[in-house]
């Protein structure tokens, strides 16, 4: 199970700076709407999850699998690379794309589980 997504929707939002206003927007719903969903006072569905990434710019399964104390724990190292406008250390970066592996294998054997 995935914890607290809605959590990771609002750390991945602040660090690309973009506003709770901006992604509202881009969903259709008003602000205080939008910020249930961050606060975990609505339910965060699959398809509010997509529409979400989508505004954010980065891939479902990418939110999913942040993890803040990796980026906060790293930042001050030397090396850093950019992903769409947020910038994380090499080391970061390397254990991030292994982790996105490690997801995309689960997706495929849950697919396959269910038949699709």
């Amino acid at each position: 199970m995935i914890d607290h997504p809605e959590l990771k929707i609002k750390q991945i939002r602040e660090l690309k700076n973009v506003s709770q206003e901006f992604v509202a927007n881009q969903l259709g719903l008003s602000i205080r709407a939008y910020s249930k969903i961050e606060t975990g006072e609505t339910q965060l569905t699959i398809n509010r999850l997509n529409e979400i990434s989508k505004a954010l710019g980065i891939d479902p399964i990418e939110v999913l699998g942040f993890d803040d104390k990796q980026v906060f724990n790293n930042c001050k190292q030397d090396g850093y690379i950019g992903i769409n406008h947020i910038s994380f250390p090499e080391k970061l970066m390397q254990q991030y794309e292994k982790t996105i592996a490690v997801l995309e294998d689960e997706v495929k054997l849950l697919k396959g589980l269910l038949g699709n």
